[in-house]
């Protein structure tokens, strides 16, 4: 009997059960397909073309500025001497007055703990040359590319 009972639950074997597998297979790499060509027609579409981003500004001559003190928290100061760096498109040196003033604005009445930690200094550095780069762009033509600090002495 139980021969019987699994030859009743076992589907009868004719010849559809192949075709319908293959026509899923089909199925499936049809799909796989289009999809494929699909992502790909998408990338070319939407790729940031090179035509279209802006070129990097070539580097000029380095600017030293003067040596600034600057008032921090708590009774320290910091002496601080900046170098810009400015593009190759620039004629003539810009003037560092700007930047300066930028840099005492940026780091008067800092605590001195927060620029003693190379990462600290660094984000500040990196909010300077943005603040600096946006000051000394005209008509969209940036004239700073890079601020270095030749100088940091906290006391």
């Amino acid at each position: 009997m139980a021969k019987d009972e699994k030859a009743a639950a076992a589907p009868p074997e004719t010849g559809e059960a192949p075709k319908k597998g293959r026509k899923k297979l089909i199925m499936i790499i049809a799909i796989v397909v289009v999809l494929l060509g699909g992502g790909a027609g998408g990338w070319f579409m939407f790729k940031p073309s090179s035509a279209t981003a802006e070129p990097e500004p070539e580097p000029g001559a380095v600017v030293p500025l003067d040596p600034v003190t600057i008032n921090l928290a708590d009774g320290h100061f910091l002496k601080l001497r900046l170098s810009l760096q400015a593009t190759a498109d620039v004629t003539e040196a810009p003037d560092g007055s700007k930047a300066l003033d930028i840099a005492i604005e940026l780091y008067s009445n800092r605590p001195m703990a927060e620029l003693m930690s190379n990462t600290e200094r660094e984000r500040s550095k990196a909010e300077l040359r943005e603040k600096i780069e946006k000051a000394y762009t005209v008509n969209k033509e940036k004239e700073i590319m890079d601020v270095y600090f030749t100088s940091f002495v906290i006391q």
